[in-house]
């Protein structure tokens, strides 16, 4: 989508060339500055639009990629519940041992960081 910013500045940088066109050729100095000024005004008018369309483009952009590592973030967490599941249900002794290793040494660090 083009913001009208780049409508607005593409036709006031038109319409001021052709005022100062108008102006070189008649001689009227006052119509050939105020369509170089409106020229710039123009040209100023629409690279602002163009600087909100680029902006809005990398917004997009940002979105896109947050949601598919979003997405991708999900589909592993499942995949590594349901892969421990499995190893917990195949090896229930060994998972107690390593799940009450884990937490004695979580006791230690928590207790180690008071002293």
């Amino acid at each position: 989508m083009v913001d009208t910013d780049r409508i607005t500045g593409a036709a006031r940088d038109l319409g001021g060339k052709v005022q100062s066109a108008v102006g070189d050729l008649t001689g009227s100095q006052r119509d050939s500055v105020e369509g170089r000024f409106r020229e710039a005004q123009g040209t100023a008018e629409n690279l602002y639009g163009q600087a909100k369309d680029t902006v809005r483009h990398a917004a997009d952009e940002a979105q896109d990629y947050a949601e598919e590592a979003y997405e991708r973030g999900g589909h592993y967490l499942r995949r590594g519940t349901r892969e421990v599941s499995h190893q917990v249900a195949e090896y229930p002794l060994a998972s107690l041992v390593i799940a009450g290793l884990v937490g004695f040494g979580l006791g230690l660090l928590v207790r180690g960081s008071r002293d």
